[in-house]
């Protein structure tokens, strides 16, 4: 593993135990074994730190919609609404303690806000949608179905169960199968 992948893991572990508020440059080099000066030759900053780990040590949900969508047949329609809830569950569950602390406070929020832009939590939705979009065109759902809702409802079912879980300090159900069949019944 090199020096930028050694960063980001740590900065992961850092964010996970501090909150991405709390986790400062100086403690995730130090984590990773590394001077400040190092880390800084890889990421601008913070921020880009934070999107780098959330790219590359959450579960890859993005990438699964991303094959999703470009062939949406390869698989039976529930089992990829299955895949889609799982991978949903543990991308939110992994990333909620690290993202969260972003609205610790409303500057911090806005700061972060400006550098990524509005689309960044925008993105699994899109995906979902995009995929359910394609699922529609195969007319394996039904032509009026609202995938930006059914995304919705999804994901948003998802990251409900993470923040519950989180909040907990419980293992999360796996509710996946349960949300997929669900999902399906009103597709």
């Amino acid at each position: 593993m090199g020096s930028r992948a050694e960063i980001v893991a740590a900065a992961a572990k850092v964010m996970r135990e501090q909150g991405y508020a709390h986790a400062t440059t100086k403690v995730i080099a130090q984590t990773a074994g590394y001077s400040e000066a190092m880390l800084y030759k890889h990421f601008r900053d913070k921020t880009d730190l934070f999107l780098s780990v959330m790219a590359e040590e959450l579960p890859a949900l993005g990438a699964a919609l991303a094959d999703l969508t470009a062939d949406p047949g390869q698989a039976p329609l529930r089992d990829n609404l299955v895949r889609v809830a799982r991978l949903g569950l543990a991308f939110y569950l992994e990333g909620f303690p690290i993202a969260v602390s972003v609205f610790s406070s409303r500057e911090l929020l806005r700061n972060h806000r400006e550098r990524m832009g509005t689309t960044g939590p925008r993105i699994p939705l899109k995906g979902v949608a995009d995929y359910l979009r394609a699922e529609r065109e195969l007319g394996r759902i039904s032509a009026d179905t609202d995938v930006e809702a059914a995304a919705s409802l999804l994901l948003g079912a998802c990251f409900q169960q993470a923040f519950l879980a989180t909040f907990e300090e419980s293992e999360p159900a796996d509710l996946a199968v349960r949300l997929a069949d669900t999902l399906l019944a009103g597709l």
